[in-house]
């Protein structure tokens, strides 16, 4: 006798090729028309484009800013996911409810609030001695901005599923605070804290909107990659701007699978005797 199964939604069949037409026209689609318009670029446009100084300007601006924004935004993030978590102080919903702001703020909303702040005459800018907007360092902190609700909100509900049962027996057993929260809890947050830097990572790459007024756009100095690609636009260069947005395409699944075989293969215990390693190499 066979027994079937009930389901809120239905059957998986119909559930699963309604996803993937929904998928196909919204993502997969689009993207091998990209590759499909790409393919025809001779060899010579292509080096050409690859080798130009801009684009590798560009592209390196783009990497590394999207890769210190990430790092900062996982550290930050998951301090205020665990303050959220084990604490209550007034305001704490108030709070809770401004980390999802950017998510809901208009990215060019985002990106005018923060020159207005960070330029030379800006309220906070003009206290600072050194320049934030219109350089990379502006570009930092508004993809900090941008991106600091996936570092929350990945490692939230892992935190609030910690007992602190756990915490108790490590103490018990003569760990110190810092002791328990790297070799007891480090461990069981470390896939959520992985995939917030990944997300972070890859939203930072393809980031426009927040980043187009406090960069300045200087070429060669403060011009993303996103940037590039609408000035290509502009100038009716089809050809080069698909080059760019394949290669930010190849570079971010790249990324992104290199984080996950770390997240994978590479077990928390040895990223954690790295940590000590280079901790105790800087004080010693």
């Amino acid at each position: 006798m066979s027994f079937r199964q009930s389901s809120v939604i239905p059957g998986f069949g119909f559930t699963l090729g309604y996803t993937l037409m929904w998928l196909s026209l919204i993502v997969l689609i689009p993207m091998a028309g990209m590759f499909f318009y790409a393919s025809q670029i001779t060899m010579d446009q292509l080096g050409a484009i690859l080798s130009s100084r801009q684009l590798q300007s560009a592209l390196k601006l783009s990497l590394y800013t999207s890769l210190i924004s990430a790092f900062i935004v996982s550290i930050i993030g998951s301090l205020l996911a665990w303050v959220l978590v084990r604490y209550t102080f007034p305001g704490r919903r108030f709070i809770d409810a401004l980390v999802d702001l950017p998510f809901a703020l208009p990215t060019a909303v985002a990106g005018i609030a923060l020159t207005t702040l960070y330029a030379p005459q800006g309220a906070i800018g003009s206290l600072l001695p050194f320049k934030v907007a219109y350089s990379p360092l502006g570009i930092t902190v508004a993809l900090v901005f941008v991106t600091l609700p996936f570092a929350v909100r990945t490692v939230q509900p892992v935190i609030k599923d910690i007992p602190r049962e756990i915490e108790e027996a490590a103490r018990s057993l003569g760990a110190n605070t810092f002791q328990t929260f790297i070799f007891v809890i480090f461990p069981i947050l470390f896939p959520a804290w992985m995939t917030g830097f990944s997300l972070a990572l890859a939203r930072g790459i393809g980031e426009y909107g927040s980043v187009v007024f406090i960069s300045a756009n200087i070429p060669y100095k403060t011009e993303i990659l996103p940037l590039l690609i609408m000035s290509k636009l502009d100038q009716f260069d089809y050809v080069g701007a698909t080059a760019v947005g394949v290669l930010m395409i190849i570079i971010a699944f790249a990324m992104l699978l290199i984080i996950n075989l770390i997240q994978r293969y590479l077990k928390p215990v040895y990223i954690l005797n790295l940590f000590l390693k280079l901790f105790n190499f800087i004080r010693a």
